[in-house]
């Protein structure tokens, strides 16, 4: 079977569980700036740069990924999310991003198959792309709004080179997430999808929205029905949201994404909301019961973590969810199907 004819059986049978962020885990670490650095002659601080561990640290990166796993996690992502030649710029490694995918991809893979290995569960192994930190839709020049300081084929190429050396290092699925900028998204799918043809199969792809503010819209503008709309062209596997808010303040949004995609639903919220020294409280016990009160209403086919939860939010999650079934995925009638920042639909 295929990758997502592998998912697609597990998603029908259970709720299938994502592990949850590496940068909260990584701070829990204590690394050092020789930690980042290792033996790589590089001009700049590292430290902070979690991407490069991979290089530098594999066995920090691959005890959070076990970790991961011992918590329930059936879909594990790589620690690559700025891993992209943009993003590194600001750590002068862009000539980097090719080994740092690559060997970030063979850790988690190497982690997943030997727990496979030893106890026979079906495990995805996803490759992170993040949103780096340009944007397509907007100017950063107040006064000129109609400049960028990238442009589509240059995203489209920034990414083409990370998901081919994730490729290469052994992923399943590419997952763009945190998408703050659809255009960004859109750039990033186009390029999984070349990458799919040249290497003359499937490439699955898993999509996750992030907002910015309580309203419901990311960056662009657009509501989370809009977002699908915008990218329900793509097929991907799966759509979702991630970060911006705890379960508490996603959930509105998780309802009416849940409705609107004839695809599987994956979230992974933050662990609540930041403190005054943006730090998350919230307990994995409190996590636990948010995230099962969404399965109980048949919302969501895939749970996780992200900013501030730990090993523990991922089990908690695990349990809460056991008991229920996953969403059925709708069958929406045809419909002629519009986005701008909202969503537009007109059935004949």
């Amino acid at each position: 079977m295929s990758v997502a004819t592998r998912v697609r059986a597990a998603a029908a049978q259970r709720i299938l569980v994502k592990d949850g962020p590496y940068g909260t885990a990584i701070q829990a670490l204590g690394l050092t700036a020789a930690d980042y650095r290792g033996s790589l002659d590089l001009p700049m601080d590292q430290k902070g740069n979690n991407d490069m561990l991979n290089l530098t640290r594999p066995d920090a990166i691959a005890g959070v990924c076990n970790q991961y796993i011992a918590a329930g996690s059936v879909i594990l992502a790589t620690n690559t999310f700025n891993a992209n030649r943009i993003s590194q710029a600001d750590y002068g490694a862009e000539h980097l991003v090719g080994d740092i995918n690559r060997a970030a991809a063979r850790i988690i893979r190497q982690c997943v198959d030997a727990a496979t290995a030893a106890d026979g569960i079906d495990r995805f192994v996803c490759g992170s792309l993040g949103p780096t930190n340009k944007t397509l839709s907007l100017s950063p020049r107040v006064s000129d709004p109609g400049y960028r300081e990238v442009d589509f084929d240059g995203v489209k190429a920034v990414y083409r080179e990370q998901i081919d050396a994730l490729v290469e290092g052994g992923v399943d699925i590419i997952l763009i997430e945190t998408v703050f900028d659809t255009l960004n998204a859109k750039a990033a799918a186009f390029a999984a999808m070349e990458a799919g043809e040249a290497l003359g199969r499937e490439l699955p792809i898993m999509l996750s929205m992030t907002l910015t503010d309580l309203s419901g819209r990311n960056l662009s503008g657009q509501t989370v029905e809009a977002f699908w709309h915008s990218i329900r062209h793509v097929k991907p596997l799966s759509v979702g949201l991630n970060c911006s808010f705890g379960a508490t303040e996603l959930r509105p949004h998780v309802v009416a994404l849940a409705r609107a995609a004839d695809t599987l639903i994956q979230v992974y919220p933050n662990a609540g909301l930041p403190n005054e020294l943006g730090a998350y409280d919230e307990a994995p016990d409190t996590t636990g019961g948010l995230v099962g009160d969404w399965a109980r209403e048949g919302l969501i086919n895939m749970i996780g973590g992200c900013c501030g939860t730990t090993p523990a939010h991922i089990a908690a999650m695990a349990k809460a969810v056991a008991a229920y079934p996953p969403r059925v995925v709708p069958a929406p009638a045809p419909a002629l199907r519009l986005s701008g920042l909202e969503a537009f639909s007109f059935a004949a």
